[in-house]
């Protein structure tokens, strides 16, 4: 609800939007630059695999270990993979976190923007 409130009615013009890609330089403010998220498996591995479209994200190999080990300890599986499970399931946590702090770092750089916009604005109009 907060999110929606800020989006549509407090700051409908430094919210961002979340279908297209950020907006900022994703390394401004990283010295030391950031960590490259990549997947091991290829598409074609993911295809052979038959891994829904839903399920190919950044937590795909921890998905595959986890129905590996689903389809190897079929009866067991709430015994035998609970580690894999628990891998993966934290592994989603994760890339939602990182998603929602990236939503917040384009939230607050387009707020920077518009405060340099209002006072540079203001400074033209004092000379």
């Amino acid at each position: 609800m907060g999110n929606m409130m800020y989006a549509y009615v407090s700051h409908p013009d430094t919210a961002p939007n979340i279908s297209k890609p950020p907006s900022f330089d994703p390394l401004t403010g990283f010295e030391n630059g950031r960590k490259e998220r990549t997947v091991k498996a290829t598409r074609e591995e993911l295809d052979q695999a038959r891994i829904p479209l839903e399920k190919r994200d950044y937590c795909v190999d921890d998905f595959m270990a986890f129905m590996k080990c689903r389809d190897g300890n079929f009866p067991f599986v709430l015994s035998k993979c609970s580690h894999e499970k628990h891998v993966y399931e934290e592994c989603e946590y994760q890339d939602f976190v990182l998603r929602m702090k990236e939503y917040e770092r384009e939230k607050r750089l387009l707020e920077r923007q518009k405060r340099i916009q209002q006072k540079d604005a203001a400074e033209e109009l004092g000379d």
